[in-house]
């Protein structure tokens, strides 16, 4: 049997390491170029892993180009894995794997279809929940299902909480489905369309904080959007880009303000008015450096 892996984050690191901890057939690595990973969030070099192994490894800027599809339909490959990687696979590369591409995502597939899993899951609140591995095809995640894990989102998690722990969950998972495939065990669940929701595609400009949303929803959208992402922001005065990494929400008992209008400054805090409540952001990022003022306003 023979495998290739493509990818560019921390979840095809996962991978990639389970697959030489169980000594699974892996014929080549595919990895992003390091100078096309600029704006990669969580990026890996695939390839420094897969030299320290001796294992073949081929750097790619796009991965449906020609050469990287005429050199997997070289290899022959049983199964492609494609694990963390933001490209589209097109169908001359399906078309190369003799069984299958494999293919990962953070939710409980057909549940939660789409892009930016990990932070929707956060914004919409959701708590025990499963990452799945299936088997890609010409549709948006509806592939046959190889296995899935659970794992469980606290309302404290900020992204790079729910990454970890979707890595944890992921490296429970991939001994598992492997096993399968060596011993010739695996055994396919087609999703049931019924069931499917899908998530549309968010943009960084989608973490400006509407300051008159209830404030347990404002502390969602700082935390999903926290690190490695671009983080959720505000402009003081409607002009000065505000960065807000961490933040909690409290009950308002005596100030009476304007959704946005910063209550209390202090040299670990600031506190903010919302529609229900005080958000109190606890780490930011001043990016004019501007001196802010009780009274002004965040927009």
């Amino acid at each position: 049997m023979k495998s290739i892996l493509i990818g560019s984050v921390h979840s095809s690191e996962i991978v990639l390491r389970e697959m030489i901890k169980l000594g699974f057939p892996l014929e080549m690595v595919f990895s992003l170029d390091d100078q096309y990973a600029k704006n990669v969030s969580g990026y890996v070099p695939l390839h420094d892993i897969a030299e320290a192994h001796g294992i073949p490894f081929k750097k790619f800027r796009k991965i449906g180009s020609e050469d990287n599809v005429q050199l997997i339909k070289e290899i022959a490959p049983d199964y492609i894995f494609v694990i963390g990687l933001s490209q589209l696979i097109n169908k001359d590369i399906l078309n190369c794997a003799k069984i299958g591409v494999v293919g990962f995502h953070p939710t409980p597939l057909p549940k939660f279809r789409g892009r930016a899993a990990m932070v929707w899951q956060v914004l919409l609140g959701v708590h025990e929940t499963k990452c799945s591995l299936f088997m890609i095809d010409e549709g948006v995640d509806s592939g046959d299902i190889l296995g899935q894990e659970e794992y469980v989102i606290e309302d404290t998690d900020y992204a790079s909480d729910v990454s970890r722990k979707l890595g944890e969950a992921l490296s429970r998972l991939m001994p598992k489905v492997l096993g399968k495939i060596l011993n010739g065990n695996l055994e396919l669940v087609k999703q049931k369309e019924e069931d499917a929701t899908y998530l549309l595609i968010r943009r960084p400009e989608d973490g400006r904080i509407d300051w008159n949303a209830p404030v347990e929803k404002i502390q969602r959208l700082i935390r999903a959007v926290s690190k490695p992402y671009p983080g959720a922001f505000s402009l003081y005065d409607g002009a000065h880009k505000i960065i807000i990494w961490q933040a909690d929400y409290l009950e308002n008992r005596k100030y009476i303000g304007i959704p946005g209008q910063i209550c209390e400054i202090h040299d670990d805090y600031i506190d903010v008015v919302g529609a229900d409540g005080i958000i109190r952001i606890q780490d930011y990022e001043n990016i004019d450096g501007i001196r802010m003022l009780v009274g002004h306003k965040l927009k």
